[in-house]
């Protein structure tokens, strides 16, 4: 098997036990050509979802390939439907990091408006002169404002839930139904997505990123949102059209972002939007603590060697694949 990052334990001790394993042990990512280079005649593959899992790679590893695993809850860095076609299972971490992404989203949602990081930067700057000022780093109120949430599914929810605790209305948009139990829970009233710009003082974005959310939000979404309003990112940061973001922000057709995904990760040195002071920047951490990543270090192992083991995977990307339809043969390991 091949995995293409160091991860924390339990996975690598708990898969050495049972596979023959290929590590790049190095922090950077794994080039293009390596991937295609390793992944050959491997029955296994746990990657991150830096690496792109497309149909070259997946014709490359041959017919010996039986399991994908991806540590990460996103599957949009693999070629599902291919993977399907070929009797590939691809499995995920499912909703490990719910709680951790939702924490770091309100995290974001303070820094952004309270002026956080901009404060903490004067004290240790030594630009704080003359102790309480009353019209120092005046920011917004998040208490009693408007949160829109642009896909209420697992993280949009736990993000709601924080939401109900600061007294905020909640509006959603995203799926193709009602979430009744955050209705009644929460108290979350679902608008059309115009409805949701106009509507929200903070927009938090929660969908997965696929052919209709890629640059969902441009130009023609910015300008219908309010000018006092601030828009959240934990998700994919290709749902935004960053260049668009970047004209919104100088216009000031919005107050401010707070970002934990970027287009392209890292970003560029000279994007702009590193220079902007109404701009919480963050590196792609949402799932970032210890506990959150060993578990999803554990479900990434269990599922693939569930999967080589002729057993139902704990969170599967493509479930349309019947455990008979599996093209395994024989069993991999005891």
């Amino acid at each position: 098997m091949y995995i293409t990052r160091p991860i924390l334990d339990p996975a690598i001790p708990m898969l050495s036990k049972h596979c023959v394993i290929s590590l790049n042990s190095k922090a950077k990512p794994p080039s293009r050509k390596e991937i295609l280079k390793e992944v050959q005649n491997k029955d296994a593959i746990l990657c991150t979802l830096s690496d792109k899992i497309d149909a070259e790679v997946i014709d490359t590893a041959g017919s010996s390939l039986k399991v994908i695993s991806s540590y990460s809850t996103g599957v949009d860095h693999i070629d599902v439907a291919y993977a399907t076609k070929r009797g590939i299972k691809v499995t995920t971490t499912g909703d490990i990091l719910t709680e951790s992404v939702a924490d770091l989203t309100f995290g974001l949602i303070l820094c952004v408006s309270r002026l956080i990081t901009q404060g903490h930067e004067l004290v240790i700057g030594k630009r704080w002169k003359y102790g309480w000022d009353p019209n120092l780093l005046l920011g917004s109120d998040v208490h009693g404002m408007t949160i829109g949430i642009l896909g209420m599914g697992r993280i949009g929810s736990a993000v709601s839930r924080r939401a109900k605790g600061f007294d905020m209305d909640i509006i959603y948009n995203g799926g193709r139904s009602r979430n009744i139990m955050m209705e009644k829970e929460v108290g979350a009233k679902r608008v059309n997505l115009d409805g949701l710009l106009v509507k929200s003082d903070f927009l938090s974005l929660h969908c997965s990123l696929n052919k209709e959310s890629y640059h969902l939000i441009d130009n023609s979404c910015l300008m219908k949102m309010k000018s006092s309003a601030y828009l959240i990112n934990t998700a994919r940061g290709q749902i935004i059209c960053e260049k668009d973001l970047i004209s919104a922000l100088r216009k000031r057709w919005i107050a401010g972002v707070g970002l934990d995904v970027f287009e392209k990760e890292p970003p560029s040195s000279h994007n702009p939007l590193l220079r902007m002071k109404n701009v919480v920047q963050l590196p792609h951490i949402g799932s970032a603590t210890v506990l959150t990543r060993r578990n999803m270090a554990d479900v990434a192992a269990r599922n693939l060697l569930n999967v080589l083991n002729m057993k139902c995977a704990i969170y599967s990307a493509n479930p349309e694949m019947s455990d008979q339809s599996r093209r395994i043969g024989t069993q991999i390991w005891k």
